[in-house]
């Protein structure tokens, strides 16, 4: 597997580079680049407040970045022509803390999107959405209200709904970290699914076994810079960095 610096041999889904993000003079982001071809399973692993979150929120503007480049295919993120309601549609976000409509059951939580941004019929989107709900397991629980589902439900459901506007990348910000130990699994059978099914995917979390056998490249952050990079067997195995070494006997996994 190519490792992440490796943007002039292989095309590119995701370009970010050199990208910088302050608040006053806090410098959360200090130059970082994130290169992501077409079909990778891309983490970001740190400390909290190393960056890992705001730099996903910069990759769909959710944050303006104060600098840097950001390219989801040929489209510049950062030109002001560019349409960045349609380009959030091609990159999908999945939170931490869900942020489903508890108003709605789980079918409504997936649909509203697909009504609203995409301009489909209720059929349509009611279709789109139970595919994708048995995507990721959860099939009988379309009619199910986010208070009558688990956490990992929940969590799944916000992947279904991501899922359902066919986004060419998806962003995920800790998708586990608000679980409980035994609900992770299903979260992360689904993440294993989709990269499977070759679904391009950056994600931000503490998950490091996980990350060690699924991943294609890890990137580790701190203080706002990619440390060091590479493939897991290679970060994990022989990390070159005592930053990076000091991280990984810190974390249990």
């Amino acid at each position: 597997m190519l490792s992440a610096d490796d943007g002039l041999s292989r095309p590119l889904l995701l370009e970010a580079r050199g990208v910088r993000k302050s608040y006053g003079a806090h410098e959360v982001l200090k130059g970082v680049d994130l290169l992501v071809a077409p079909g990778e399973l891309v983490f970001l692993i740190g400390p909290s407040g190393s960056g890992k979150s705001t730099l996903l929120r910069c990759c769909n503007r959710l944050e303006e970045p104060s600098a840097g480049s950001i390219r989801i295919g040929d489209v510049d993120l950062l030109s002001p022509k560019t349409d960045i309601n349609q380009m959030r549609r091609e990159i999908g976000m999945v939170f931490q803390s869900f942020n489903l409509y508890p108003h709605l059951d789980a079918l409504g939580n997936v649909t509203l999107a697909l009504r609203r941004a995409m301009g489909k019929s209720r059929d349509e989107a009611a279709r789109i959405a139970r595919e994708n709900l048995e995507r990721v397991g959860l099939a009988d629980k379309a009619k199910a209200y986010p208070a009558e589902l688990s956490g990992g439900q929940q969590q799944r459901v916000a992947i279904a709904r991501a899922l359902a506007l066919e986004p060419k990348i998806l962003l995920m910000d800790e998708p586990t970290s608000a679980l409980d130990p035994e609900l992770r699994g299903d979260v992360l059978a689904v993440v294993r699914g989709l990269r499977e099914s070759g679904m391009t995917m950056v994600i931000a979390s503490h998950e490091m076994q996980f990350a060690r056998e699924a991943a294609d490249i890890v990137l580790f952050l701190d203080d706002g810079v990619v440390v060091e990079q590479g493939a897991p067997e290679a970060l994990f195995g022989a990390p070159g960095h005592e930053r990076t070494r000091r991280f990984l006997r810190d974390v249990r996994y």
